[in-house]
């Protein structure tokens, strides 16, 4: 019977769980958002742009507060000898190491400019750490998958975009000195800031030949003059000056290839593909990429950031490779690429060379057909972000749009445009200077940031969740009389992506999946044709099979189909109770399971 006391001392401690639990389950200064991580051991401000040494210290900061979930190492040297770093994300506890697992390889900002690929490489690599204790999903992902993130694969030119004057399109390329020019001189004629604002922006001056007039609804904005009426300004390009003498300016500047032509599939020299440079991997960041991943095969599926249009694109580049990408492949694209046109409003979904444009020697087709990997590249921001619906032109490439001017009004109270103001040009004259900064147009406002850095962390993420997850399933047997027995396994793969592409299993880019039985004295290994029998459509075809004669024990598997199987059969010699059976597959993990008959 409980005493007074012990009543008291059971009351106390059933208040005090309670309180624990409450204080677990709420958010001390409120109520979490649905979406959100409970009370993130790394606090990271989502919606501003960081330097190298911002993202190397947000990556520092989850390595120290998740040591069983990330490491982080270097995998090589930029040009300038920064680190190029690879944050692994997986539960590094479990008995498998991180290469046993199908792994997932996501980058970013190839292109300097493109910058927001990285904050938003980085938002997945914290969102699967902070909510892998409370949410089931990301557990189990975090459990059976291994994530490779690299934020930026050109860290000399990111540095040079953010600390440096640049326009939204510069630099693309890395900063690997060229002599643009032929004059021998290297990189002598970059921009140069005449007013001293830290941004480049244009030049325009009045002139009774210019063909372009003030917007009388916007006066930062130039439009064509009609074609009966007068103009009032000429376009000079972007602030700079004639620093070498050679009658041009702004010709050699920092970085005129572009690292995304550099790749060994379908690479073509710069007068074919304009930015190739010498010759595939002939520079040092991609370079670094490429050896890195052939040293890890168990990647799988994989997403290059870059900016902007607003679309996932998967491969050929060129539309001479398109009988590469077969059938079987484009079935499993589409049915990721069309699930992210819902996940991301207005983004589209297509091959690079029918809705952007040609390109050769590309990132993308070199990790699909190079090394039989699953990837998108998604091209992020689109002009649908400013006012949520279809945008009237695209800033960059056609005629000029109100929007971008509307939105800077109406939503940034004019924190994007420099002010038209006189400048005395050594060359040109009496000229103004002004226009947009170079944090606008191609990345996001900071309001924006994270929301589509959230909606593209879960397109990866759901990526990610179609690697091969294969499970043993059914294992029988059946005595076959005089001391032999027949086993017989069915080996599934639980998810979309097979553990080799169709052009993988054409071309024999990966080895072939091993399925072994381990402990038994193996006769013959038999790999099952048509299993169960029935070729469909009522043809009433039997199930065959196909022996390998070497190394029977362990079966050599050519692939193992997204939401399919495989059957597998040993004859051995006994009457085993119990059987031991491995998979080791390069994209697909090692899988063990043990019964008994």
């Amino acid at each position: 019977m409980m005493t007074s006391f012990m009543k008291k001392i059971y009351t106390l401690l059933l208040l005090a769980c309670g309180l624990q639990v409450a204080a677990q389950q709420k958010d001390p200064v409120g109520i979490r958002a649905i979406g959100t991580p409970p009370n993130p051991k790394v606090q990271v401000a989502w919606n501003r742009y960081y330097d190298y040494k911002g993202l190397l210290d947000i990556m520092q900061r989850m390595v120290k507060a998740y040591p069983d979930l990330a490491k982080l190492e270097s995998i090589g040297k930029s040009q300038q000898g920064r680190d190029i770093y690879v944050l692994t994300i997986t539960n590094l506890k479990s008995a498998k190491s991180d290469r046993q697992k199908p792994a997932f390889w996501t980058d970013a900002n190839i292109h300097s400019n493109e910058l927001q690929g990285s904050e938003m490489t980085l938002y997945a690599a914290w969102y699967l750490t902070e909510n892998y204790a409370s949410n089931a999903f990301i557990r189990e992902l975090v459990n059976d998958r291994t994530f490779y993130f690299a934020p930026t694969i050109n860290p000399d030119a990111r540095e040079d975009f953010i600390y440096n004057a640049n326009t939204a399109n510069t630099p693309r390329s890395g900063m690997t000195p060229i002599d643009d020019d032929g004059d021998g001189l290297v990189d002598e004629d970059n921009f140069d800031d005449l007013n001293g604002d830290g941004e480049i922006t244009f030049m325009r001056r009045k002139s009774p030949q210019g063909r372009l007039k003030v917007n009388p609804d916007d006066p930062r904005m130039l439009i064509p003059a009609k074609p009966d009426e007068p103009g009032e300004y000429e376009l000079l390009g972007y602030e700079g000056l004639d620093n070498d003498g050679d009658g041009l300016i702004n010709e050699d500047r920092p970085g005129s290839y572009d690292p995304n032509r550099d790749w060994a599939w379908n690479w073509q020299p710069d007068y074919i593909q304009g930015g190739a440079y010498k010759y595939p991997f002939s520079l040092p960041e991609p370079r670094v990429i490429m050896e890195w991943i052939m040293k890890h095969p168990n990647i799988g599926g994989a997403q290059s950031y870059h900016n902007f249009s607003g679309m996932f694109l998967r491969g050929p580049g060129a539309a001479e490779d398109d009988a590469y990408y077969e059938p079987a492949d484009v079935a499993v694209y589409d049915f990721i690429g069309k699930t992210g046109e819902k996940m991301i409003p207005t983004y589209q979904y297509g091959a690079i060379h029918k809705i952007l444009y040609t390109v050769y020697g590309g990132e993308i087709d070199w990790f699909a057909l190079g090394r039989g990997i699953f990837m998108f590249s998604n091209e992020l921001w689109t002009s649908y972000l400013y006012f949520n619906k279809k945008g009237e032109a695209n800033e960059l490439r056609n005629a000029p749009s109100t929007e971008p001017y509307d939105f800077d009004r109406l939503l940034l109270h004019g924190d994007a445009f420099v002010d038209w103001k006189p400048f005395k040009h050594p060359q040109y004259g009496d000229i103004e200077i002004g226009g947009f900064k170079k944090n606008y147009i191609r990345n996001h406002p900071g309001f924006i940031l994270e929301t589509d850095g959230h909606r593209n962390a879960a397109f990866t993420l759901f990526h990610a969740n179609q690697l091969p997850k294969i499970e043993i399933g059914q294992v029988t047997k059946k005595e076959l009389g005089n001391g032999l027995t027949e086993i017989t396994a069915v080996i599934s793969n639980k998810r979309i992506i097979p553990t080799h592409s169709a052009f993988d299993v054409r071309n024999k880019i990966n080895p072939a999946d091993k399925v072994t039985l381990k402990d038994a004295q193996v006769v013959s290994g038999l790999q099952m044709i048509n299993p169960d029998g029935g070729g469909g459509f009522g043809a009433g075809t039997f199930e065959s099979f196909q022996e390998q004669k070497r190394t029977p024990q362990t079966l050599e598997v050519a692939n193992i189909p997204g939401m399919g199987y495989v059957k597998v059969r040993w004859i051995v010699k006994g009457n085993p109770s119990s059987w031991s059976i491995e998979v080791d597959s390069q994209k697909g993990g090692f899988t063990t399971g043990t019964g008994k008959f």
